[in-house]
């Protein structure tokens, strides 16, 4: 028999919305962003009622108010702007006006205010190693230390590091992935290995390798990038080699074979036979999940703020959830990048457990179709309340068939895509070079230098004008710096995609020629409204690409564009 309840009920609230898996996990912000709620909220007699959202950053002991108003049909809105990075948390009450009686309140919900890099960026992927002139050996941080005039002169931001650590001499893998690198007469490398494999008789996570340099050495670099206004992005890649000081010190982090031997990596149908995995669920698994949290720190030391997690669907999601929730509480300003090629599910999971941005299948989509689909996934869906996708044309691991053989045109293209349809985007060193000879055998470039020395001609032909120009863009028009407001609109022909971003007056429309071996040509139709425009209006475009300039008048338009030329059309709109 149900027991009669002692407590009246006053109001009820309900259907709080956004909100990820009934407020699980959390909503993510950035600094000066408007948070709006809505909910349903109701009660059983005709009395007349008011709301409002109550909020506060956790580290203020007073709440603050916001007020909610009737929309219809029982819905009820808010909202109330975040300042500081951190923690936020907020309840709706609401109360009845006469007679007055006990607030009804929902259960207090958190969400996490990140830093602006969290959402809007644009990365110089950087492989050390390959930024010196000779082929037979590793570059230097001095070396890198002078590449960095050319990576802020092309408009980047951030520059993003492979992992820099002492790499593995037993089972180092060779040039193209060779299971076993070449030796001199003494059985020293000639290789460098792949520094995926981290740690040797030189140290482990918390050094660099010796090729580069020094500790020192690497912090002067830090320091002089810092200097240049790039910030630093480190790949951390939760891997040890049998030669990792971990390996005697802590056997028992590592998963065993029957034998009692630890067992390589796999992911099958590959195997890794220079790479051991960390069991996260071992007899001592609390103390190596606080030594991962001390690696994080220290590298944040040393001046990284965003950290690139290798692998992160590999491992347990408690332990991101734990991770990145500790740290942020010590280090709010730090940032965490998921590279987690696999399921889509397994993706937004990463995401709701608290990694600030995802890389995405970005690299994988071609068509028109595809790209609207995947970009109204990410930006028109709940996923935009705690995903953030960064787009990268290819990475050392990733090199399209499409580009494979292809000249400036194609490469020009993709980094339009990336650069205009995504707030963060991120391009591998080599990319503006056009390096365009694929492996045989896998989906990356010929002659990896993630298993050897390379040497790139950066003063070579290649599209750094063209990336640069949409990069310095990205700097200056702020709708290219949001991520949740890109529009899609009609074209007649499949091969142009129209698309558009606007915040406040900044207006950016974008027509792009998705055929890159002929021109094309045809009608646009845009939606004047999301251009802030009359239906009639005439209106100014100024292109960003070609500086070429227009006039047009309503929602219809042509169009014609030459891939010789420009892969599309980045238009700045003005109102006439």
């Amino acid at each position: 028999m149900a027991t009669i309840p002692t407590l009246k009920e006053n109001l009820v609230i309900e259907n709080i919305r956004p909100s990820i898996e009934g407020g699980r996990f959390m909503l993510k912000r950035e600094p000066g962003d408007t948070v709006t709620l809505q909910a349903d909220i109701f009660r059983h007699s005709h009395e007349k009622y008011d709301a409002a959202i109550f909020y506060r950053h956790v580290s203020k002991k007073k709440w603050e108010q916001a007020p909610m108003h009737f929309v219809d049909n029982d819905l009820w809105e808010g909202s109330f702007t975040v300042g500081n990075i951190g923690y936020y948390e907020y309840k709706i009450c609401a109360w009845t006006k006469e007679p007055k009686d006990v607030p009804t309140e929902s259960p207090v919900m958190k969400l996490r205010v990140d830093p602006v890099y969290s959402r809007v960026g644009t990365w110089y992927e950087m492989w050390p190693k390959s930024q010196g002139t000779d082929p037979k050996k590793s570059a230097t941080w001095k070396d890198c230390e002078k590449q960095l005039d050319y990576i802020a002169g092309l408009g980047f931001d951030t520059v993003y590091l492979v992992p820099i650590h002492p790499i593995g001499v037993t089972n180092r893998k060779g040039a193209n992935n060779a299971l076993h690198a070449k030796v001199d007469k003494k059985g020293n490398p000639l290789e460098p290995g792949c520094p995926y494999a981290v740690g040797n008789k030189n140290g482990g996570h918390y050094d660099v390798d010796p090729e580069l340099g020094t500790m020192k050495d690497f912090e002067h670099f830090a320091k002089t990038a810092r200097a240049k206004g790039l910030r630093l992005a480190l790949d951390i890649a939760l891997n040890c080699s049998p030669d990792h000081p971990y390996v005697k010190s802590h056997p028992e982090w590592f998963y065993h074979e029957p034998d009692g031997s630890i067992k390589f990596a796999e992911n099958p149908p590959k195997k890794y036979e220079d790479i051991y995995p960390f069991d996260y669920y071992n007899e001592n698994y609390k103390e190596l999940w606080k030594e991962i949290e001390n690696i994080i720190l220290f590298w944040a030391d040393k001046g990284v703020e965003i950290f690139r997690i290798d692998n992160p669907h590999t491992k347990p999601f408690p332990f991101w959830e734990w991770l990145i929730a500790d740290v942020k509480e010590k280090r709010p300003e730090l940032v965490f990048l998921a590279e987690a090629f696999t399921r889509p599910k397994m993706m937004h999971r990463l995401a709701k457990s608290g990694f600030d941005m995802s890389y995405t299948y970005f690299a994988w989509r071609s068509a028109k179709w595809e790209f609207e689909q995947y970009l109204k996934e990410l930006t028109q869906s709940d996923a935009k309340e705690y995903m953030r996708g960064i787009f990268f044309p290819t990475t050392p691991d990733i090199f399209p068939k499409y580009l494979a053989y292809k000249g400036a045109n194609a490469f020009k293209q993709r980094y339009f895509l990336a650069a205009t349809l995504s707030s963060l985007t991120g391009m591998y060193n080599g990319y503006e070079l056009c390096e365009n000879i694929p492996s045989p055998i896998k989906e990356e470039l010929a002659d990896s230098e993630k298993y050897q020395y390379k040497v790139h001609n950066w003063s070579g032909p290649g599209i750094q004008d063209f990336v640069r120009r949409l990069n310095v863009a990205r700097q200056e028009h702020v709708a290219l710096q949001e991520y949740d407001n890109l529009d899609f609109h009609y074209a007649q022909n499949d091969q142009l995609m129209v698309y558009s971003k606007k915040s406040g007056d900044d207006v950016i429309l974008c027509v792009c020629n998705m055929d890159m071996d002929h021109v094309q040509e045809g009608i646009v139709e845009l939606d004047m409204a999301k251009l802030g425009l009359q239906n009639d209006s005439f209106f100014f475009l100024k292109d960003i690409v070609t500086g070429e300039s227009y006039v047009w008048r309503g929602n219809k338009n042509y169009v014609k564009l030459d891939p010789a030329k420009a892969p599309g059309h980045m238009f700045v709109v003005k109102k006439i």
